[in-house]
């Protein structure tokens, strides 16, 4: 249902290889499991390369996609996503905020709470920091 290519936003990517209707559950953002604490640890490292992929799942934990993560740590920031995020049970869902053509790319609001260090990219002359 996708797949892993270059992108214009923003060095790799996550495209449709099909039509996706809305609400469908894309893929998981897996990773490893890790406190807060060392997700900040881990995020300062990850953002000097220009990377997010400490994803916060909980108060206390976050989830590291640096770490045994999947393709769903290329899909890029985008302040006018086609996917949203959805937590069950401790699993970080992305999901079709509506239909997705084969071919698009994937995005979704990533919402940081972070020191905003990371310029976005998801159009011509964007402000948004994450």
């Amino acid at each position: 249902m996708i797949v892993k290519r270059h992108s214009k936003i923003a060095g790799w990517g996550v495209f449709a290889t099909q039509a996706i209707n809305k609400n469908t559950r894309i893929v998981d953002y897996a990773g490893e499991r890790i406190t807060n604490a060392e997700s900040l640890k881990r995020e300062r490292r990850y953002i000097r390369r220009g990377h997010i992929w400490c994803f916060k799942l909980t108060n206390r934990t976050a989830i590291d996609a640096g770490v045994g993560g999947n393709v769903a740590r290329f899909i890029n920031h985008s302040c006018s996503p086609n996917c949203y995020v959805h937590i069950v049970d401790g699993v970080i869902w992305i999901r079709a905020a509506r239909k997705i053509r084969r071919g698009e790319e994937l995005t979704y609001n990533y919402h940081t709470d972070g020191e905003g260090l990371i310029e976005c990219r998801c159009c011509q002359g964007c402000k948004t920091l994450l």
